[in-house]
């Protein structure tokens, strides 16, 4: 069973989704390149990259809204650069106890960490969108990324699907096997330690089933002729468009990496 809520592409006609896998491929990736390297505290250059990436959003007819919402769930994850506000040395803004200090670079570095992992997800986010998961596969490996990261990546990406397919059976069956409480919004089951030993055994049954569905259908693959390789119709040459802008698109990256350290590196 196909579980659509998992996968982000999103078909639409726009001149995003239009573009060569290929050439939104090294786009994403000379973006989020970009970001990285960008000088902390160059902040004129975190304004254009947002501008560039919004425009894309845009381009893309996915909605602002869209990508904004789903590069959120990323933000908690920068919570893990919050000590870089007390560990750079600098001027300090308020004081911690054990004599620890807030300083400014600190802020300054932690912020800058923030903008470029929200931008980059954005981007990402973007590109997973607007671009079908086999046609991502296949750009990797037409730009000469290892067969076996994309073999990893792509079986990865497979078993997903396959995890989700044994979660919601397991959850059929636990509704299917549970009563229903006589007075509408009673709660049905014990105490706290014993839901956690319930949802423990699920998750155990879950990874046990998932793990056997798993190697039969390597097995099944493998059986069928599968070495790893990602096999497709031969790819047709980029067209003059296609070149123009890939060409357009990473020497704006390059000029921005190159401006931010010229005037704030």
């Amino acid at each position: 069973m196909h579980v659509h809520f998992l996968d982000p592409y999103q078909p639409r006609s726009s001149l995003i989704h239009q573009l060569d896998p290929r050439v939104k491929f090294v786009l994403a990736l000379a973006f989020i390149l970009a970001a990285a390297l960008a000088p902390i505290g160059a902040w004129p250059v975190y304004v254009l990259l947002f501008s560039l990436v919004l425009s894309v959003e845009l381009l893309s007819e996915l909605g602002v809204g869209y990508v904004l919402k789903r590069s959120a769930l990323a933000l908690p994850f920068v919570l893990a650069a919050l000590p870089v506000i007390v560990t750079v040395k600098g001027t300090p803004l308020a004081a911690l106890p054990l004599g620890m200090f807030i300083t400014l670079e600190g802020v300054e570095r932690f912020t800058g960490i923030a903008a470029k992992s929200w931008l980059s997800v954005q981007m990402a986010i973007v590109l997973a969108s607007s671009t079908s998961f086999p046609d991502l596969l296949v750009a990797m490996r037409a730009v000469k990324i290892p067969r076996l990261l994309v073999a990893i990546v792509g079986l990865m990406w497979r078993y997903l699907f396959v995890m989700a397919d044994e979660a919601m059976r397991l959850m059929r069956a636990r509704e299917a096997r549970s009563g229903h409480p006589a007075q509408p919004g009673a709660r049905v089951g014990g105490s706290l330690a014993w839901r956690a030993r319930v949802t423990g055994g699920m998750a155990g049954n879950l990874f046990l089933r998932s793990f056997d569905r798993a190697d039969r259908i390597y097995a099944a693959m493998v059986s069928r002729g599968y070495d790893g390789e990602v096999r497709t119709m031969p790819l047709a040459p980029l067209a003059p468009g296609q070149w123009l802008v890939l060409t357009i698109g990473l020497g704006m990256l390059a000029l921005l990496v190159i401006g931010g350290f010229l005037f704030w590196g």
